[in-house]
């Protein structure tokens, strides 16, 4: 007797029983442990004034930390470069969270093609639900703060499409934004409407949250190592939950982009093509450190103009001489923050090669990173010189 209709399709996430259970558990244990609800008591509860005096991360996780401007910072001034840290840190993450919501959807759109797949469509429904709480705590948060300090942005922006480039601080040129921003069109048609780079968009965002998860695991332990949580500033309870929900996220991002894709047709050249190229652009997004915050690859240059109007705010109260004569110091010779950013960036590389190992359609070149490890601290040196010599005879012409 005949108890189920043939669905014709060799491919389905039934046929593979242990990643089908995996699926299930990390959805059950994620709803479970969904942070949605305390982001929202976090934007409605934080007062600016309630934590201003506080760090809010560990020190080390401050802007600009081991730089000649931290040694000669006073201890107030260092509370506002730790809380500082958090505001561009979370700012950065917001761009890629706008784009993860929308990715995760055109990803879905393939794999709801593909029998068995709903257990991953509906935890990707859960998380863009997350990604968009995250997104309004962090913008509430940095918002009140820099309008409370500064009067004006610094690191913030209004809300954005997942179009404009995901790296806040970068080093694309007009044109090659352009470029960028038609290449995610078209993967966006591509990726919802192939199930194989549904999956592969995964790939991408595993190791986006994997050099996350290496930063945000130290800035969650700043509240769970707290003396007195139930005092711990609320920007540091908001960093732990955050971490929960990314825990989470990165297990979804290694579930289906190693596991899961064994359930879907194998990749056609163009297909394989088409995934070496979104590998192949992260490895560009994430070339550069930044010797100004550790843990995300910004183009410091392009950080030159927002670090020039902290410098002569009324935090540090520089003028436009010393601000210029602290960015050499800080930018362009060696210290001790920036060997750390460049170990960090070093970390993040071996870190990606493991995750990448077991792909076969990938290069040598993706698999190896190798546009990523060419980067050393001896070039990050020669960019930030040549670049701040050109910013300072702009910025001393502008008098």
């Amino acid at each position: 007797m005949i108890t189920e209709l043939s669905q014709n399709q060799p491919e389905t996430l039934s046929n593979d029983p242990k990643t089908m259970k995996r699926i299930e558990i990390a959805l059950k244990k994620s709803k479970e442990l969904d942070q949605t609800a305390m982001m929202d008591l976090y934007s409605q509860a934080f007062r600016f004034a309630d934590c201003d005096k506080q760090y809010w991360n560990p020190e080390a996780f401050s802007l600009l930390f081991e730089t000649p401007l931290w040694h000669q910072a006073t201890q107030a001034q260092k509370v506002k470069l730790n809380q500082l840290f958090w505001v561009a840190y979370y700012s950065q993450i917001i761009s890629a969270e706008i784009a993860t919501i929308f990715f995760n959807q055109t990803s879905a759109a393939a794999l709801y093609a593909i029998e068995d797949f709903r257990p991953v469509c509906d935890t990707l429904d859960l998380e863009s639900a997350q990604e968009r709480a995250h997104i309004h705590v962090f913008k509430h948060v940095s918002e009140q703060i820099e309008l409370e300090l500064f009067g004006e942005r610094l690191f913030t922006y209004p809300m954005r499409t997942p179009f404009v480039k995901t790296m806040l601080y970068s080093d694309l040129s007009k044109v090659r934004q352009w470029i960028r921003t038609q290449q995610l069109r078209a993967f966006t048609v591509l990726s919802s409407s192939s199930a194989f780079l549904g999956c592969q968009y995964f790939t991408v965002r595993g190791l986006r949250t994997l050099n996350g998860k290496i930063v945000q695991h130290q800035l969650s332990k700043f509240y769970t190592g707290h003396p007195s949580q139930e005092n711990a500033p609320i920007p540091s309870r908001i960093s732990y939950s955050h971490f929960l929900d990314e825990s989470f996220h990165f297990n979804t991002s290694t579930i289906v982009s190693h596991d899961a894709l064994r359930s879907v047709p194998k990749p056609s050249k163009f297909e394989s093509l088409v995934g070496n190229m979104t590998i192949w652009g992260c490895q560009k997004d994430h070339y550069h450190f930044s010797t100004a915050i550790n843990g995300i690859f910004w183009h410091d240059p392009a950080l030159f103009p927002t670090i020039l109007r902290l410098l002569r705010s009324r935090i540090f109260g520089m003028s436009k001489t010393e601000a210029l004569d602290m960015m050499w110091a800080c930018f362009c010779e060696e210290s001790e923050g920036m060997h750390a950013s460049a170990r960090t960036h070093r970390q993040s590389v071996d870190s990606y090669k493991a995750y990448l190992s077991d792909f076969d359609h990938l290069n040598a070149a993706n698999k190896e990173m190798r546009l990523m490890s060419s980067n050393s601290l001896e070039k990050h040196l020669a960019t930030n010189r040549k670049a701040f010599r050109k910013f300072r005879r702009t910025a001393e012409a502008a008098s």
